[in-house]
C-alpha cells in the first residue's frame, strides 16, 4: 500500500501528467468527501476502462485526460475486501490536504499511489 519502488518511472510520468489535468477538481472532491462526513479517507480509483467501484467523476477525455477518475473512500474498499485491515491502511495513508490517494488499475500495475497535489 505504498508507491511501489518497482513502478516504472515512465508509467508514473504518464500517470502524473494525466493527474495534473484534474488535480484541482480531485482536491475539491476530496475536501467535499471529508467535509460532508462520508469519510476521512477519500480514494480515487483510476483506470483506462470502466471500474465497478466508486462513482465516476471524470470520463476519459473530459479534460484531455486519458484515464477515468472515480470517487470512493476507504469504507467502500473495506466492504468490498479491497483493503483487508484498516489499521495498516491508516498507517500508510497520507494527508488528504496534501496528497491524492489514487487506486490505479492498469494491465501492468494495480496498487495505491499517493501523488502530491500541485501547490497553488
Amino acid at each position: 500500500m505504498h508507491n511501489d519502488p518497482e513502478l516504472n518511472p515512465k508509467f508514473m510520468g504518464v500517470l502524473s501528467s494525466d493527474f495534473i489535468k484534474v488535480a484541482d477538481m480531485l482536491k475539491e472532491a476530496s475536501y467535499q468527501i471529508r467535509k460532508r462526513g462520508y469519510s476521512d479517507f477519500p480514494l480515487f480509483p483510476v483506470s483506462k476502462t470502466q471500474l465497478p467501484v466508486g462513482s465516476l467523476l471524470y470520463e476519459k477525455g473530459s479534460f484531455g485526460n486519458d484515464w477515468q477518475y472515480y470517487a470512493s473512500f476507504m469504507e467502500e474498499f473495506l466492504e468490498r475486501g479491497l483493503i483487508a485491515r484498516f489499521d495498516e491502511f491508516k498507517a500508510v495513508y497520507k494527508d488528504p490536504e496534501e496528497f491524492c490517494c489514487l487506486f490505479v488499475v492498469d494491465e501492468e500495475f494495480t496498487n495505491f499511489v499517493f501523488i502530491p497535489f500541485p501547490e497553488d
